[in-house]
């Protein structure tokens, strides 16, 4: 073999090489994520909205010893606990030796995701069809929702008080919901107009039913009355309880290995159940760590993040709180000390759609997990920019564990961009 020159030993040295992604691994660690990535499949499926993710999420922890936090039990090292905030958002907790003494360790991702929500007062009839209005949900391309199976979830307050938990669409044996588009013979003025308008908001009615209610009397909107009868059997709901239900339309298919070698995963809520779990699986596998370790699943970020269940509010500052003032320490100064890493989507580069990515900066399939420093739009906007600081701890502990890691920005300067919780 041929002596390295010194020009090659210098940039050996001091410049990074091609990542290798995938080939760096061994058969056993691409065994071990195939087989991570069935829980991965398994959490998709069962979450498709946040109530349903944190019942899931809280399930998952109880078998591996969490129990419900009391704030004024006496905590010690190794302990195990989840905190849910209204049934829309949860904290999983693993008590560290020194408590949040020294800071937490935070790792926070979204449990919702974009969908189609019902208005207040959504069931209607109109020339023999009951439809449901919606509101759409989130970041979300309107056109890609028509003609898709869809299955209804969500809960519904009735007036004496009582929740009703909806999931209709699901099963193999149950109908599901659809929203119409106009077939392609009468289309010719549609397919003129932009991608985004071609749909519009309010266009995007879901068929519910077209078969009247059996009865020999004279009345009207009788199809509307037959699907409310069977609303009302099936949940015991009448429709008045609309005005106080959150519910909701999300793809019914279950998730599937995608490719001749099912090396990738198809399946609805990838932003961000994508993080979620992991930062769920994380917190199921620490044992006694240092400094407390806090999951934290939020909701709302699709719109903002605001509302009580949302980062915006306070309930996770208050959590890290009452975890200070069990240590005896002020909260603010545990909060200051602490770190967090806001766990959502980027965008793999697509060569069909290359002149969207600005290829040296993004991530790409196969390469590991992506480190984003910052997000936001055009001059940095709406973003909180990791300092150099942390950015250089991240890349330690990744690089000390031999994780396979890349970083990448959300595609081209003013070619778009998004936000996340961290802002």
């Amino acid at each position: 073999m041929a002596e390295k020159t010194k020009t090659t030993e210098l940039k050996e040295h001091i410049m990074m090489t091609e990542p290798k992604g995938v080939k760096a691994l061994s058969k056993e660690e691409i065994s071990k994520a195939d087989e991570f990535c069935i829980g991965y499949k398994r959490f998709l499926d069962n979450s498709p909205i946040e109530r349903e993710a944190v019942r899931y999420t809280v399930e998952l922890a109880k078998k591996e010893g969490f129990v419900e936090y009391d704030s004024e039990a006496k905590y010690s090292a190794g302990d195990r606990v989840y905190y849910i905030n209204r049934d829309k958002a949860v904290a999983l907790a693993v008590i560290g030796k020194n408590g949040v003494k020294d800071g937490a360790k935070l790792a926070i991702a979204h449990i919702d995701s974009p969908r189609i929500d019902l208005k207040p007062n959504p069931l209607y009839e109109a020339n023999n069809l009951a439809l449901f209005k919606t509101h759409y949900y989130g970041g979300l391309k309107k056109y890609q929702w028509t003609t898709l199976p869809l299955s209804l979830h969500g809960s519904v307050v009735k007036l004496d008080g009582t929740r009703v938990d909806v999931n209709w669409g699901d099963a193999e044996d149950e109908s599901c919901f659809c929203i119409t588009d106009i077939l392609p013979h009468l289309a010719q003025e549609q397919v003129k107009q932009p991608l985004a308008k071609a749909i519009a908001g309010e266009d995007l009615n879901v068929l519910v039913g077209s078969r009247p209610y059996d009865t020999e009397d004279e009345e009207s909107d009788l199809v509307k009355l037959n699907v409310m009868h069977i609303l009302n059997k099936k949940y015991g709901i009448i429709e008045g309880d609309f005005l106080s239900a959150e519910l909701c339309l999300v793809p019914t298919f279950k998730s599937k290995d995608v490719g001749f070698d099912s090396s990738m995963i198809g399946g609805y809520g990838h932003d961000d159940k994508v993080c979620a779990y992991p930062a769920v699986m994380a917190a199921v596998n620490a044992k006694v760590p240092e400094c407390t370790c806090i999951t934290y699943l939020t909701d709302k970020e699709e719109t903002g993040s605001d509302g009580n269940t949302g980062m915006q509010s306070d309930f996770l500052r208050y959590f890290i709180y009452d975890l200070a003032k069990q240590d005896g320490v002020e909260g603010y100064r545990a909060l200051s000390k602490s770190t967090c890493l806001s766990a959502d989507v980027n965008a793999a580069f697509d060569p069909t759609y290359a002149s969207a990515y600005e290829s040296k900066n993004s991530s790409y399939l196969n390469n590991g997990v992506v480190i984003s420093k910052y997000t936001g739009h055009g001059g940095k906007y709406d973003t909180s920019e990791a300092s150099a600081e942390f950015m250089g701890k991240v890349r330690t502990m990744l690089e000390k564990n031999d994780i396979l890691w890349q970083v990448g920005e959300l595609g081209k300067v003013d070619g778009g961009g998004g936000g996340t919780i961290a802002k």
